[in-house]
């Protein structure tokens, strides 16, 4: 038993070592790019450019400049956007995702999230210049779990509250559209969700096409009314809504909301598991492609915290903290950004309620990415993007 013990201390210490080895050279792999591409980047980058590389930020008048100069090429949600009839598109692939008489707590797979999705979708619904939302879903129709799950739409609301009649149509407001994905008669765990992606993504590609195409009877003057953006919520969301987004050109947003690389890491450092374990039971490196695939279509990021962006999105490949501010700064002042792209990192805290969002009149505060909401009570929430112009 002594010899056991010893040995497993003697391996967690080994595991604990060569990913402190690996980690440690990946930071100076990084390191090492960003700062040759910083320079190559600087070489014509104006000394207002520079500065803003480097952090220093310049006097302005008022907060709604610095509004301005810091996300410049998102629009503030105001009355301006109210003649707008927007389709917007949510996907939250995993879990059982319904309007009512939510089950969270259930498994793992239905907690947070599932309320975060649904209230937003019905949040979003009421915004000025929404017409309707989609929250697309898995469809199951399994004796495991509650009949509503294998309803193909289910209403949330009806849209905006103080609109006209005239102005909501037959198909406004905000649903839950659920699409098969895999076996319909088995409620599956996240993680043996990934075989069944591109399943999703045709069903899904089928509805809005045929939505559109309803849609532009109604609002659009016989044209199509194609999705306005898409937004995947986790990593299987995010590799679906990347497709849809491609298939469709339309600009993707995504929330992770937990992140693949993070808990590998944390995983190995328990030293309860291989690597190889971690992977067949999670399918992490699987869950880790379709971030970084994500991470690669997506226009805007949602995350919790700076320290997500720093510490956690940091480690992945497909986004660098000071590159991203380079790049940004260039963009910003039409200098060109020799093909490099990285998406834009937003921070919204954690654990919004959306139920008691209601638009607001006036134009958004200068907080930063967000939309011009208050709650029943007169306090900003703070909890939706502006992600449309």
């Amino acid at each position: 038993m002594c010899w056991r013990i010893w040995h497993l201390a003697r391996k967690k210490k080994q595991l604990e070592w060569e990913d402190l080895q690996r980690l440690t050279n990946r930071r100076l792999e990084q390191e090492q790019g960003r700062k040759d591409v910083t320079e190559d980047m600087s070489e014509d980058l104006s000394e207002g450019e520079k500065g803003d590389v480097l952090g220093e930020t310049p006097t302005l008048d008022s907060p709604r400049k610095r509004f301005q100069r810091n996300f410049s090429n998102l629009e503030v949600w105001s009355d301006s956007n109210k003649e707008k009839k927007l389709y917007i598109i949510l996907v939250s692939l995993h879990g059982l995702v319904r309007g009512e008489n939510m089950e969270l707590g259930r498994d793992s797979d239905t907690g947070g999230q599932i309320k975060y999705v649904v209230e937003l979708a019905k949040a979003l619904a009421k915004m000025p210049g929404v017409y309707r939302v989609d929250l697309f879903t898995r469809q199951i129709a399994s004796p495991e779990v509650d009949w509503s799950y294998g309803e193909p739409t289910e209403m949330l609301n009806t849209g905006a509250e103080d609109g006209d009649d005239a102005d909501l149509g037959e198909s406004s407001g905000a649903y839950i559209i659920r699409i098969p994905l895999g076996p319909r008669d088995k409620y599956l765990r996240k993680e043996l969700l990934w075989p069944y992606i591109q399943e999703f993504v045709d069903g899904a590609l089928a509805h809005i096409i045929n939505m559109s195409k309803a849609l532009g009877q109604q609002i659009g003057g016989g044209q199509p009314v194609w999705p306005y953006v898409i937004h995947g919520h986790y990593a299987d969301a995010g590799d679906s809504a990347a497709l849809l987004s491609g298939a469709l050109n339309v600009p993707m947003v995504l929330t992770g909301h937990s992140l693949g690389r993070n808990k590998l890491e944390q995983l190995i450092k328990q030293g309860r598991q291989s690597k190889e374990d971690i992977n067949s039971t999670y399918r992490i490196m699987r869950r880790i492609e379709g971030e970084e695939l994500s991470l690669d279509a997506a226009e805007l990021v949602i995350t919790s915290t700076k320290q997500e962006i720093d510490e956690q999105w940091g480690l992945y490949d497909g986004f660098d903290v000071k590159l991203e501010k380079v790049l940004r700064a260039r963009a910003r002042r039409g200098v060109n950004c020799h093909g490099r792209y990285m998406p834009r990192m937003a921070v919204i805290p954690p654990g919004m309620d959306f139920s008691n969002v209601v638009a607001q009149e006036d134009t958004a505060d200068a907080d930063g990415d967000l939309a011009a909401l208050t709650n029943a009570d007169g306090q900003s929430p703070k909890a939706i993007p502006t992600i449309w112009s």
